[in-house]
């Protein structure tokens, strides 16, 4: 069973006329006959016109799936719903919709910039668990990811408090090649993801994508990641978003299964 992604929402603009670049992530998977869309970016308006320059339906979508509250991961979903005709189920963690902020370089907040009954209102029907559940034959969504080794949690709640991001959650797609694991962020921690899907499902990776959350980290972290990737043997990694240039480019010169994404790359395993 082949498993397709196609990337609508990232840093980069890919090598197509029309295509939007933007801070943020969303990536189209399509396996078994269902589309699923993983988190709608910043902004709806550069997720419509990606989704309106690739060709896709923003009706013919079965499920939305959000891997965690961030604004960068939600602040498409009104523009999203309001171009639907019909509801559509939604599945994440209780958490997503938590206040969250973050202090640097100002205060602001990063959470969900909608109220849930807002979006209710649009037609998301949501599906709240921290549990893992296969919601879609072949689509699981990861329920909370336990902590092993380091994660990447980063914020605080608005009473100060270190905001652990529990809510981070990632899908896992079961394909004939192994499993297809799309991280938004990772603020898990990359390695944690890939165990906690390995072991939930009892498959190889045959492919890692999306956000790994590296900027800024340091080299014995980056070198922990090589070392975990050869040692779980995944075949594939294609990190983007959050994972930072040069963190991306360390990885890329370490190891020979290293690949980037854009807008309008697919990705076919």
């Amino acid at each position: 069973m082949v498993v397709k992604v196609t990337i609508v929402f990232e840093n980069h603009a890919g090598y197509r006329k029309g295509l939007i670049g933007y801070h943020g992530f969303s990536a189209l998977v399509e396996s078994n006959g269902y589309k699923v869309l993983v988190d709608t970016g910043t902004d709806g308006k550069v997720l419509l016109n990606n989704m309106h320059e690739l060709g896709i339906d923003a009706n013919d979508i079965d499920v939305l799936f959000i891997t965690h509250g961030h604004y960068d991961h939600t602040g498409g979903l009104k523009e999203f719903l309001k171009e639907r005709s019909e509801p559509i189920e939604v599945y994440a963690h209780p958490g997503i919709f938590d206040e969250r902020i973050a202090l640097k370089p100002r205060k602001r907040d990063i959470g969900i910039p909608f109220q849930r009954k807002e979006l209710e209102e649009l037609g998301a029907r949501f599906n709240l668990s921290p549990e893992p559940l296969e919601f879609l034959p072949g689509f699981i969504s990861s329920g909370e990811i336990k902590r092993v080794t380091w994660d990447r949690a980063v914020g605080y709640f608005p009473d100060g408090r270190k905001d652990p991001v529990r809510d981070d959650m990632a899908l896992i797609v079961e394909g004939s090649k192994g499993l297809v694991v799309i991280s938004g962020c990772g603020h898990s921690g990359i390695i944690n993801i890939a165990r906690h899907a390995m072991e939930l499902r009892g498959s190889k990776i045959a492919a890692l994508i999306g956000g790994f959350h590296l900027r800024g980290a340091k080299k014995e972290l980056l070198d922990d990641v090589v070392t975990n990737m050869k040692e779980l043997g995944v075949n594939a990694l294609y990190p983007g978003h959050c994972t930072g240039i040069e963190e991306f480019s360390y990885l890329w010169s370490k190891l020979d299964n290293v690949e980037g994404i854009y807008v309008g790359k697919e990705i076919k395993i």
